[in-house]
Parts: C-alpha cells; sequence; structure tokens
C-alpha cells in the first residue's frame, strides 16, 4: 500500500498550524446571503471505454452528470463534495486561492473525506480562468479523479463557442502496481547520468538529452475518447471559439497542433497573456491554454491534436463546421514530437504583471533525484513528515528559484497562489503568471509571488510518481 508520507502535516510546523486555523475566519459554512444550496459533486465510479475494452474510472460529477463546474469570478465557491466511492478521498482546486484549510491536500489542509462522507467549501473567486480539480489522495488522480473548474469572466464573449479539452493519460495497470514497477525497474536498469554519485545527483547541462515517459500508457485521452474514435464538437462555420485545454495527465506532457486553423494564446494557466498567434503550442503537466480561433467558412472538419512529447503518440478532438465529413486519425503520427521546451514560455508576456518590487525572500529548490530506485526530491531530501517548511511572512514578495538536476522535467506547482515567471537561466522578463511552471533538465526559473494567502501550503512536482515518492515540500506562513 503506497505510504501518505507526501500528504503528512510536518511536526514541526504542526503547532503553527493549528494556530493559523484558530486565527482563519469566515472560510466554513454552506450557506450564503441569499440562503441557496451549495452546488454538489460527487466522488464516484464510472465506466468508459478504451481501445474497445470496458474500463472502471473515477468522476467528479453533478448530480446532472456534469463533469466539475462552471461558475463566475466575483461569485462564492459554495461547493459540497460528497464521497461515493469506497476509498477516502479529497479534491483540491488546482489554480484557486482558497483559505488553506479547504485547499484539500490531505493531512495539510484538512483529513481526507471518508467513504459515504462530505465535505463543504466556501471562498470568494478573486479571478476568471481554465482551472481544473482533481483527487490529491494517494494515486487516485491515475484512474482520471479530475474534472473542469471554469470559471467565467469579461473574457468570455457572447459571440464565442467555448470548447473544453481534457488530456488524459490511462493505462489499465492498477497506479500502485505501476508505481511498484517504476522503483524495480529503474533499480534494474537506472541510466549511468541519472545514478547517485555520493549522495549527490550528477549534473545536468542545458544540452543533455531528457529522460521522458517513464510511464508507458495503454492510450491518451481528450474528453475521455481516443483519437481513433474523436469526441466530434459541432461548431459554426466561420465562428469563434475559445479552446481550453486543460493537460489533467499524471506523467504526459504534449504539443497541441490546431492543424489548418489559426490559433491566437490568451492565456495560460487561466491568466491572460500578451497574445500570441500560432497554430503549435506547448502544454506541460497540469497547465492549461486558452486558445482563441476562428473557424473557416463553409463546411469542415478540423482536428485539434495534443502529440505526446518525444513520442508519435496523439490523441485529440474534431472541430466539425456544416456537414463536413469526419475522416479517421491514426493514434500514432508519422513521426515523433521533440520534448517541450521553455522557447514559448520565453515569450509569453503577462497582461497584468506583479507590481515591480525588490524581493523580501528567495527560496532556492534544486530539483533532485535518481531514477535508481526511483527516488525524487528536492534540495536532496525526500519528503517525510519531518521535512521542515519553507517560511514565508505575509506581505513578502517572495522568489522561489527552480534549478533542475535531474534528467528529467519536472512541472513545479505551488498551491494557493499565483506567481510571475521573471527569468529563465537568469535572463530576467516579465513573464506569464501561472500556478505552475514546467522546468527542463539543466534549466533555471525564477518565479516571483506575493504571499497574500496566510497557511500552510502545498509546493510539489506535479508528475504524480514524482510527488509520491518524495519530490513535495510545503510553505509556512511564519
Amino acid at each position: 500500500m503506497l505510504s501518505r508520507r507526501a500528504f503528512l502535516l510536518s511536526a514541526a510546523a504542526s503547532s503553527a498550524t493549528a494556530a493559523l486555523a484558530r486565527a482563519q475566519t469566515g472560510t466554513g459554512g454552506n450557506t450564503d446571503a441569499g440562503g441557496s444550496p451549495p452546488t454538489v459533486l460527487r466522488i464516484e465510479r464510472r465506466g468508459i471505454e478504451v481501445n474497445g475494452k470496458p474500463a472502471s474510472v473515477y468522476g467528479i460529477t453533478q448530480p446532472n452528470g456534469t463533469q466539475g463546474i462552471w461558475t463566475r469570478a466575483g461569485a462564492r465557491f459554495r461547493v459540497r463534495v460528497e464521497n461515493k466511492i469506497d476509498k477516502p478521498s479529497l479534491i483540491h482546486w488546482h489554480g484557486l486561492t482558497p483559505p488553506w484549510q479547504q485547499d484539500g491536500v490531505p493531512g495539510i489542509s484538512a483529513p481526507p473525506i471518508p467513504p459515504g462522507g462530505s465535505a463543504d467549501y466556501n471562498f470568494p473567486l478573486r479571478f476568471g480562468g481554465t482551472f481544473w480539480m482533481h483527487s490529491h489522495e494517494g494515486l487516485q488522480e491515475q484512474l482520471l479523479m479530475a474534472a473542469p473548474l471554469i470559471i467565467a469572466d469579461e473574457r468570455d464573449r457572447p459571440d464565442q463557442q467555448e470548447v473544453v479539452v481534457m488530456l488524459t493519460d490511462f493505462s489499465f495497470t492498477p497506479a500502485e502496481e505501476i508505481l511498484a514497477n517504476l522503483k524495480k525497474n529503474s533499480d534494474m536498469a537506472a541510466t549511468p547520468h541519472a545514478r547517485m554519485d555520493g549522495g549527490k545527483p550528477a549534473g545536468m547541462s542545458m544540452g543533455a538529452k531528457p529522460d521522458l515517459n517513464d510511464v508507458k500508457y495503454d492510450a491518451f485521452l481528450a474528453n475521455d475518447r481516443i483519437l481513433s474514435d474523436p469526441e466530434v464538437v459541432k461548431v459554426e462555420p466561420g465562428g469563434r471559439v475559445l479552446l481550453r485545454i486543460i493537460n489533467s495527465s499524471a506523467m504526459s506532457a504534449f504539443h497541441i497542433d490546431l492543424g489548418g486553423l489559426d490559433g491566437e494564446l490568451i492565456a495560460a494557466d487561466g491568466f491572460e497573456v500578451e497574445p500570441i498567434a500560432g497554430r503549435r503550442f506547448s502544454v506541460a503537466v497540469a497547465q492549461r491554454l486558452d486558445i482563441r480561433l476562428t473557424v473557416r467558412p463553409g463546411a469542415g472538419a478540423y482536428p485539434v491534436l495534443a502529440m505526446l512529447e518525444g513520442e508519435n503518440k496523439q490523441t485529440g478532438v474534431v472541430l466539425r463546421a456544416g456537414s463536413a465529413a469526419i475522416t479517421r486519425i491514426p493514434d500514432t503520427a508519422a513521426v515523433a514530437s521533440p520534448a517541450l521546451t521553455l522557447d514559448l514560455e520565453g515569450r509569453l508576456r503577462a497582461k497584468a504583471p506583479l507590481a515591480p518590487r525588490k524581493a523580501d525572500r528567495r527560496h532556492v529548490l534544486n530539483l533532485t533525484g535518481s531514477m535508481a530506485g526511483y527516488i525524487w526530491s528536492i534540495n536532496d531530501v525526500v519528503w517525510t513528515k519531518e521535512t521542515p517548511p519553507l517560511p514565508v511572512k505575509l506581505g513578502e514578495r517572495v522568489e522561489l528559484l527552480f534549478v533542475n538536476q535531474t534528467p528529467m522535467p519536472h512541472p513545479m506547482h505551488l498551491h494557493g497562489h499565483e506567481f510571475q515567471v521573471i527569468a529563465i537561466n537568469d535572463q530576467q522578463f516579465s513573464g506569464a503568471v501561472r500556478d505552475t511552471i514546467m522546468v527542463p533538465p539543466g534549466h533555471r526559473v525564477l518565479v516571483a509571488f506575493d504571499a497574500n494567502n496566510p497557511g500552510h501550503w502545498a509546493l510539489h512536482c506535479h508528475l504524480l510518481y514524482h510527488l509520491a515518492t518524495g519530490m513535495f515540500t510545503t510553505l509556512l506562513y511564519v
């Protein structure tokens, strides 16, 4: 059974956390001034078909069958989560900034919801954009325990159709077995550049070839469908479409290819960027892209493809205008795609950057670990309940410097805050505001955030099996 050490509260921080809990006000309850009932979300089992075979996966659905939530900025997030499965679970609102007790990380923000139990959430939504929700309990995320969380704002135009595309990686092998095999196979066949040397990971250069896709999946899905049997979305000829791309995969990053349509990237991780035109964009694990496009006049079929980085596997949906015929698209491309880089990241510019200010504090986070034994860490520390949290203070401008010393890319996610990318490999710029940043092997990425949400917050690699084996830490307001 998987150890829950990555989700346990640090003993060193427990007294401070309890004090924060007593000091926090206005975070509970399940009625607002109007007395309307909360939106109900059910954690439940559901069935899908993958490669012609039935598969039992998880879902986060409303009673009417809707996956996830659509709401508006400025409203209150008033939700009751009911656990209808036979295991404890807890949902994290990825990219939102709730009070820390409602963040959904077992053992840090709250205990898991037991089978048959429920939990209430009530907090204001400060901003709009494309977000998502997923389990932070054990390895449940691998079985598709995820759903969209869409917050409309002034960017949502009445003359455009919105299309949500959730990307996932799927395996018929149980997640616990996948992790056991990773540990076993890594012990037997670790590559020399990924081994530990004297207790330290071997240094990585920017020119080194990265290790990618250490889990071999049975299928890659877009909205629960494989590409040879895709979801077909009806769109208006000549109409405007907002694509909301959500990479909810456990381990897989993608290149988004719009094919014959011209797109305009207008937001990353829910936050607006200066528009970038193109037909191809990259999306790491846990990241989101908002892409606005115009469908050509007349009938036409337009595949929107997601190609697995470093391989020729692909998935996607088809936009169908008019009565156009749909041609079968294979699940493999003719050639493999390259690894994701920071080229797009370096071009992104925030529409609403952080106010200029000198940093009050900087934490350096060396991303460390080894394929030998499949051990991942931060600053050579594999997370345990004794790991002290990183201190921050309310009102500070905090910088986090991620330095990847491993052969694998790591998408690093900070809970409860948005941050701005302000330097790549020591080259400063006013980059995108995000909640997840991909750090390739041998690279340094500097982000900054304002410490404006007191609590005890998770900070981790969003590759599920890296998180589960130690690339995890916390921030604590002191």
